[in-house]
């Protein structure tokens, strides 16, 4: 019988325009060709982890839902999202779907049960991560305030390059 060749589709994300997702790419990349695995394709995303709905990813599983590929990967488990109940139920998904998940700086391959413990453990430090930036901002805000600065509004932060 033949060996499968794993089709993997890259996942990268970075969350402003000043930052670039070639890294990850190149990484995910490298890790395949070691691995033997070949690359669907590449989706990538410029937008907050915090964000459910993203433009890359939509495509991304939209593909997977129809048996594109056998595999997602990303470099860091954070990539994929920043809420945990966002991920567990992406993983649900994954798993009745038969598609692998792999966070290649973080160890984490979901085909075993020491992967996907190790997964969930991570998203749980993803999601808090995110609750402390969240914190530490509307601290640094209040704290600005109160010395008479203001904050910039969300079109005044899009405006900036």
């Amino acid at each position: 019988m033949e060996n499968k060749i794993m089709k993997v589709a890259i996942y990268c994300r970075v969350s402003t325009d000043e930052q670039f997702a070639d890294k990850q790419e190149d990484a995910c990349k490298e890790y395949c060709i070691k691995q033997g695995y070949g690359v669907f394709k590449v989706y990538k995303d410029i937008i907050s982890g915090a964000k459910e709905s993203r433009p890359a990813f939509n495509m991304l599983l939209e593909d997977m839902r129809n048996n594109r590929f056998d595999c997602i990967m990303v470099t860091k488990l954070d990539r994929m999202g920043r809420s945990l109940q966002h991920l567990l139920s992406m993983f649900n998904e994954f798993n009745k779907r038969g598609v692998h998940f792999i966070a290649i700086t973080q160890n984490i391959d979901t085909s075993s049960a020491s992967g996907r413990l190790q997964m969930q453990i991570m998203g749980a430090f993803a999601e808090f991560e995110r609750e402390i930036i969240r914190e530490r901002t509307k601290e640094g805000l209040k704290k600005a305030i109160g010395v008479g600065k203001r904050g910039r509004d969300k079109k005044q932060r899009k405006g900036r390059g």
